[in-house]
């Protein structure tokens, strides 16, 4: 039985489809163009106020860290427990809704973090958020070949 050594037909490449597809995007994006100019060109007289006031501030948490030694801060300013109780009760009469974020260090004793939330609760603090760090895939496996 002979065997074909050589090919009749050569393979070529059917630019057909991207050429459509290319022609689609380009008329989907003129059309688009064409509604942002509609949008622009509506003329519309928008209804003027003697004063408006002030805008509505939005509110900044308060920041208060736990060190390992178990100092604090607040707003990275070091305060003792009862001046941390005293200052969030000031700001929490003047924003009722004041939120705390507190940072405790990872090698910080947990009765150092306790004790501070402790001292945003008597201060009636109720939006208390804590910040922490993900554990990497990296530190994950340092950790399981340690054991």
């Amino acid at each position: 039985m002979p065997l074909k050594t050589s090919q009749d037909d050569q393979i070529q490449l059917n630019l057909t489809p991207m050429i459509d597809v290319v022609f689609l995007l380009i008329i989907f994006f003129m059309v688009a163009t064409k509604f942002t100019e509609i949008d622009r060109s509506i003329e519309l007289e928008l209804p003027k106020v003697g004063s408006a006031g002030e805008a509505a501030v939005p509110n900044k948490p308060k920041a208060v860290t736990v060190f390992a030694d178990g100092r604090i801060e607040l707003d990275g300013k070091s305060v003792d427990r009862a001046t941390l109780v005293t200052q969030l009760t000031a700001a929490r009469q003047a924003t009722p809704d004041l939120d705390v974020i507190l940072h405790g260090d990872a090698n910080c004793p947990f009765q150092h973090v306790a004790d501070t939330l402790a001292a945003c609760h008597e201060a009636e603090v109720t939006q208390i958020g804590i910040t922490v760090e993900l554990a990497t895939a990296m530190s994950q496996s340092k950790s399981s070949t340690r054991k």
